[in-house]
């Protein structure tokens, strides 16, 4: 090596230099035919609306990995430039939408079992006003009466006035007490009138107890007040007895009369009463239940018949 530059490798030696050799008159070889990569590529629509923005054109160079590279990025059919089309996501197929789609709406449908029905009701409401219309069209007809509702039991009319002194027990029937009977209070079923011994109002020698009540049969109603008087009581109970009803009101009157072995401050003690019952045509029972110590029963059972004819005449 002299260390002087060879004259003869001037120039870059990566780059081809023509032969000095061969004749200038020669036409150079067929260029190459154009890069598919320097072809301007039309950017599709964006799929938010409006127009995308241009993309690089040839000067930009795209290089590796940019905008439309990779194999037949941005052309069409035949290598030629990429056509638009009517949807970013192809042929009549919609932008994805970041929204969620609302609910269907519910329509509402009448079930078939309502339709007959409906019908009947609009039926019945035309015959209605139908009737309406031909029986109530007189507007010279007075006001009519009230009418009683089916089924309401009413006390009947009846010309019996209670003496100033008598106890109303209920549904138009009271109880005139004999002198000598007092009110029981504590009672709050019916009403309830009892005689004491003198200096004694806690012991009551007899009682009459009147009460009522309704949708029930007379001997029912009687068999039910028997058996609560004679509860844990050593008793002979008679016959249920038809009684004749004193008045044409009356449709079933029944009767029973008993005995009993009774209780007294520990001391046993004789006793006898009955009940009666009484059922009117509007369905009221009324019951009288008398009780008297056997020791007091003459003058006990003669006030007691006293005041049981008062309750009869105003039944």
């Amino acid at each position: 090596m002299s260390g002087k530059r060879d004259k003869g490798s001037g120039g870059n030696p990566w780059v081809n230099q023509p032969d000095p050799d061969e004749d200038d008159g020669v036409e150079p070889e067929d260029q190459l035919p154009p890069s598919p990569w320097n072809l301007e590529v039309q950017p599709p629509p964006s799929p938010w609306g409006g127009q995308a923005a241009p993309g690089p054109g040839p000067a930009d160079g795209p290089g590796p990995g940019g905008p439309g590279s990779g194999p037949g990025a941005g052309t069409g059919p035949g290598g030629g430039p990429a056509t638009q089309t009517s949807s970013a996501w192809g042929d009549k197929v919609g932008p994805p939408s970041l929204r969620r789609p609302p609910p269907p709406k519910k329509r509402f449908e009448i079930p078939p079992l309502l339709i007959p029905i409906g019908a009947g009701l609009i039926v019945v409401a035309i015959v209605a006003v139908v009737l309406v219309v031909l029986s109530g069209g007189d507007e010279k007809a007075g006001p009519s009466t009230p009418s009683t509702p089916a089924g309401t039991p009413t006390a009947p009319t009846s010309s019996y006035q209670p003496p100033p002194n008598a106890i109303p027990v209920g549904f138009g029937v009271s109880l005139v007490p004999v002198q000598g009977w007092t009110l029981y209070t504590k009672e709050t079923r019916g009403k309830q009138v009892a005689t004491y011994p003198p200096g004694n109002n806690a012991d009551a020698r007899a009682f009459l107890w009147v009460r009522q009540k309704q949708n029930v049969t007379a001997q029912a109603y009687l068999l039910g007040i028997v058996e609560g008087e004679t509860e844990e009581e050593v008793a002979q109970l008679g016959n249920v007895r038809n009684l004749p009803c004193p008045k044409d009101v009356l449709v079933e009157c029944v009767a029973i009369d008993y005995t009993a072995t009774a209780k007294v401050k520990g001391v046993d003690t004789q006793v006898k009463g009955f009940v009666e019952a009484y059922r009117r045509k509007d369905g009221v029972v009324t019951a009288l239940d008398f009780r008297t110590r056997v020791d007091f029963a003459q003058k006990a059972e003669a006030d007691a018949a006293i005041m049981k004819k008062s309750v009869l005449d105003s039944l």
